[in-house]
């Protein structure tokens, strides 16, 4: 055990296994910006109170994150007023409603515990690909059950196939 940690922490500080460094940006490149609305929820929402799984499922309307972000600040949440319009429209972006549908609250408390919305979002596939990729999450240990799985089978299908 010790080797291995030995060469993790090597490449961890070397930037790879055979010591070279690896390569760095171009001069013209960028390193990725974070949005604005993101800085707002990491600074006052997930780094000052709580983690962002109360935020992945709820997957609210704009009303319905206003609402909550305004019962966050009379707890206690210091967000700047001119912040709050920024984090609600980051929030409606990143983290709003699914599609309403048998499956939605399967997905919304299951998938959630290991991926964010955009991540669902993102992602589209016909019928037999979900199919495969719930499968491939049920060998990683997905806590989808037997009866669950064709409900969320037929929400992602409908909701998130191909364009």
């Amino acid at each position: 055990m010790r080797p291995l940690i030995l060469s993790l922490l090597f490449v961890t500080t070397t930037g790879s296994l055979d010591g070279t460094a690896l390569p760095t940006l171009a001069a013209d490149q960028e390193t990725p910006k974070v949005e604005r609305g993101e800085e707002i929820q990491n600074a006052r929402c997930t780094t000052a109170c709580h983690d962002r799984r109360p935020i992945d499922v709820q997957a609210l309307d704009e009303a319905g994150w206003k609402k909550e972000v305004d019962s966050m600040i009379e707890k206690g949440a210091k967000v700047e007023n001119d912040d709050v319009p920024i984090l609600i429209a980051y929030l409606v972006r990143n983290h709003g409603p699914l599609p309403d549908g048998p499956g939605k609250d399967i997905v919304l408390t299951i998938c959630t515990q290991c991926h964010d919305l955009q991540r669902v979002r993102r992602q589209r596939s016909s019928a037999e690909g979900w199919a495969e990729i719930l499968d491939t999450m049920l060998n990683e240990g997905a806590p989808l059950s037997s009866e669950d799985f064709p409900v969320v089978l037929r929400y992602l299908a409908r909701n998130f196939r191909p364009g």
